[in-house]
């Protein structure tokens, strides 16, 4: 019965010696897998920053053009407005000529 005791507790030791090794083994890979991990997350961050970059500057540069052909709306209506204005002097003019009898 002791031997089998004895066989016992060195099946035991061998799998606690086992455990060990691999613990120390795990523990030892832990820092370059945290290193690797944090580098993965860094470059994930990286290039969901630049990303954002481009798709802010395209937006400000939408932003630029769509203010510009506003601008240039606003100037081709403003001048639509005076000619329609000098046009309508002239309609009036001819229409009271016309009423009037001069032409």
């Amino acid at each position: 019965m002791s031997e089998k005791i004895i066989q016992q507790v060195l099946d035991i030791e061998k799998q606690a010696r086992i455990i060990h090794d691999t613990a120390i083994s795990e523990a030892d890979q832990m820092p370059a897998k945290a290193e690797q991990d944090a580098q993965e997350i860094i470059e994930k961050s990286r290039l969901e920053a630049e990303e954002e970059g481009r798709q802010m500057i395209a937006k400000a540069e939408a932003q630029e053009e769509t203010a510009r052909i506003l601008a240039q709306a606003e100037e081709y209506t403003r001048q639509i407005e005076i000619t329609a204005a000098a046009n309508l002097n002239r309609a009036v003019a001819y229409v009271i000529d016309r009423v009037i009898g001069r032409e």
